[in-house]
């Protein structure tokens, strides 16, 4: 079976990272969802792709960080998708938790690069772990120590390798890095027959970012790509 991970919900229908566009996802059938977390400037985990607020807020920049849980539950980033959305703030991780099915199994990206936030591995793994057992979800990052951290925390998390650049023989580097990685999630056009050879013959799953197009979905699905992260789970649960 090929997982499709509807990557901040379903971004053409709904804004990205709001209650709206995870619930369009799962209208559409989708059983893997993929959210960043970043910390409020009070530590409460917010589901956002950017550190800073600039590109999905029409009237208010800045970073994450900088802002209370309260203050960006007042910023309006609906209407930056549309007029229908208008005054839909971003999600909370909990609330995302609240509203997924638990057959619903959910990628938690970590995003702790460039800005560190310090102790989000626990908080993310406190709030996940009041709705769902580990076999329901996993943590990726491009921050592996981020992962290390995960790992010492509880080490029967899954964890996804995620990497921005092409990288020689990835798969050693997850061998030898230290970790118990359960998955590779490279660049898309970086994913090769090798890499997926090489990767599967060293027990890792492989799930390419991010995927929106059929011909490249196609290319991966003869190379026995595991799955893909998507921005279009709606064109995809149709396949």
């Amino acid at each position: 079976m090929t997982i499709y991970f509807a990557h901040r919900g379903s971004v053409t229908e709904a804004p990205e990272n709001t209650l709206s566009s995870f619930q369009k996802a799962l209208t559409h059938g989708a059983k893997f969802l993929e959210l960043d977390v970043q910390l409020t400037k009070d530590n409460e985990l917010i589901v956002c792709h950017d550190q800073r607020l600039d590109r999905v807020a029409k009237n208010k920049k800045g970073l994450i960080k900088d802002f209370t849980l309260a203050e960006i539950k007042e910023i309006d980033v609906g209407s930056s998708f549309s007029k229908e959305y208008e005054g839909e703030p971003l999600a909370t991780l909990s609330e995302i938790l609240d509203i997924c099915p638990s057959e619903v199994f959910l990628n938690i990206e970590i995003k702790n690069i460039p800005i560190v936030y310090e102790g989000i591995e626990k908080r993310v793994l406190d709030c996940v772990g009041h709705h769902r057992t580990t076999d329901q979800f996993m943590v990726s990052s491009f921050d592996h120590l981020a992962l290390k951290r995960v790992e010492v925390l509880d080490p029967s998390v899954k964890l996804g390798l995620l990497s921005m650049d092409r990288l020689i023989e990835p798969w050693h580097y997850a061998e030898n890095c230290g970790l118990n990685i359960y998955s590779l999630h490279p660049r898309h056009v970086f994913v090769d027959k090798e890499y997926i050879r090489e990767s599967h013959a060293a027990g890792y799953k492989v799930y390419p970012w991010t995927v929106d197009k059929f011909d490249e979905l196609d290319r991966l699905l003869k190379l026995d790509v595991d799955g893909v992260i998507t921005n279009n789970p709606e064109m995809f649960g149709s396949k």
